[in-house]
Protein backbone atom coordinates (compact mmCIF):
# COMPACT_ATOMS: atom_id res chain seq x y z
CA UNK A 1 0.00 0.00 0.00
CA UNK A 2 2.70 2.48 0.92
CA UNK A 3 4.50 1.81 -2.37
CA UNK A 4 1.34 2.60 -4.32
CA UNK A 5 0.82 5.85 -2.45
CA UNK A 6 4.49 6.86 -2.72
CA UNK A 7 4.30 6.22 -6.47
CA UNK A 8 1.67 8.95 -6.77
CA UNK A 9 4.36 11.58 -6.48
CA UNK A 10 5.61 10.57 -9.92
CA UNK A 11 2.30 10.79 -11.77
CA UNK A 12 1.63 13.88 -13.90
CA UNK A 13 -1.55 15.91 -13.62
CA UNK A 14 -4.19 14.39 -15.87
CA UNK A 15 -7.82 15.18 -16.38
CA UNK A 16 -10.19 12.34 -15.51
CA UNK A 17 -13.95 12.31 -15.72
CA UNK A 18 -14.11 10.00 -12.72
CA UNK A 19 -12.86 6.51 -12.12
CA UNK A 20 -14.06 3.07 -13.06
CA UNK A 21 -13.70 1.09 -9.84
CA UNK A 22 -14.90 -2.51 -9.62
CA UNK A 23 -18.04 -3.10 -7.58
CA UNK A 24 -17.85 -5.17 -4.38
CA UNK A 25 -20.44 -5.85 -1.70
CA UNK A 26 -20.01 -3.24 1.06
CA UNK A 27 -19.16 -6.04 3.51
CA UNK A 28 -15.95 -6.58 1.50
CA UNK A 29 -14.85 -2.93 1.49
CA UNK A 30 -11.67 -2.05 3.36
CA UNK A 31 -11.94 0.43 6.19
CA UNK A 32 -12.01 4.13 5.27
CA UNK A 33 -10.11 4.78 8.49
CA UNK A 34 -7.27 2.50 7.39
CA UNK A 35 -6.89 4.36 4.11
CA UNK A 36 -7.07 7.77 5.75
CA UNK A 37 -4.51 6.83 8.41
CA UNK A 38 -2.08 5.42 5.83
CA UNK A 39 -2.36 8.53 3.69
CA UNK A 40 -1.73 10.78 6.70
CA UNK A 41 1.32 8.71 7.65
CA UNK A 42 2.60 9.20 4.08
CA UNK A 43 2.33 12.97 4.49
CA UNK A 44 -0.99 13.63 2.76
CA UNK A 45 -3.43 16.26 4.01
CA UNK A 46 -7.00 15.17 3.32
CA UNK A 47 -9.44 18.02 2.76
CA UNK A 48 -12.34 15.87 1.57
CA UNK A 49 -12.95 12.12 1.68
CA UNK A 50 -15.98 10.61 -0.01
CA UNK A 51 -17.42 7.56 -1.71
CA UNK A 52 -17.85 8.18 -5.42
CA UNK A 53 -19.69 5.28 -7.05
CA UNK A 54 -17.59 2.22 -6.21
CA UNK A 55 -14.48 4.23 -5.31
CA UNK A 56 -13.09 5.97 -2.28
CA UNK A 57 -12.06 9.44 -3.40
CA UNK A 58 -9.88 11.98 -1.66
CA UNK A 59 -9.12 15.62 -2.31
CA UNK A 60 -6.17 17.17 -0.57
CA UNK A 61 -2.43 17.72 -0.76
CA UNK A 62 0.58 15.42 -0.97
CA UNK A 63 3.69 15.90 1.17
CA UNK A 64 5.12 18.27 -1.45
CA UNK A 65 2.05 20.49 -1.02
CA UNK A 66 0.63 19.70 -4.46
CA UNK A 67 -3.12 19.35 -4.86
CA UNK A 68 -4.31 15.78 -5.43
CA UNK A 69 -7.52 14.00 -6.35
CA UNK A 70 -7.17 10.25 -5.96
CA UNK A 71 -9.60 7.37 -6.52
CA UNK A 72 -9.06 4.10 -4.64
CA UNK A 73 -10.46 0.58 -5.03
CA UNK A 74 -12.76 0.11 -2.03
CA UNK A 75 -11.66 -3.48 -1.43
CA UNK A 76 -7.91 -3.46 -2.10
CA UNK A 77 -7.27 0.28 -1.60
CA UNK A 78 -5.22 0.24 -4.81
CA UNK A 79 -4.99 3.56 -6.66
CA UNK A 80 -7.36 3.49 -9.62
CA UNK A 81 -6.75 7.03 -10.92
CA UNK A 82 -4.94 10.07 -9.65
CA UNK A 83 -4.72 13.73 -10.53
CA UNK A 84 -1.71 15.54 -9.12
CA UNK A 85 -0.91 19.20 -9.61
CA UNK A 86 2.28 19.72 -11.60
Amino acid sequence: MRFMIAFLGFLPLQVFAGADCPAYPKAEWASKDTLQQTLKEEGYTIKKFKVEGNCYEIYGYNKQGKAVEIYFNTKTLAVIKAEIEE
